[in-house]
């Protein structure tokens, strides 16, 4: 029972502290044809998609559930911090 009542404490601790998955949302999605009509929603960049399509045949279009991820970014400070 204390065995049991241990491993319950464990599981509900993990549970408790690990942090929520979410699925990636990507810009670009390739249909491939390769007989059995397969998608891949994962990529940032047409040629990516493309670069794919390309060895196995396809076509590329734009995610249509895209949202860009909540929270401004500045560009300025992303600049200023690799100053080459």
């Amino acid at each position: 029972m204390r065995l049991f009542l241990f491993l319950l404490a464990i599981c509900v601790g993990t549970l408790c502290i690990g942090n929520r998955a979410e699925a990636q949302n990507y810009t670009w999605c390739a249909h491939l044809g390769t007989g059995f009509e397969s998608t891949n929603w994962g990529f940032t960049t047409f040629q990516q998609c493309m670069d794919t399509v390309s060895g196995i045949g396809g076509f590329c279009q734009p995610n249509t559930e895209y949202q860009v991820s909540s929270g401004p970014r500045s560009l300025k400070k992303l600049q200023s911090r690799y100053r080459y």
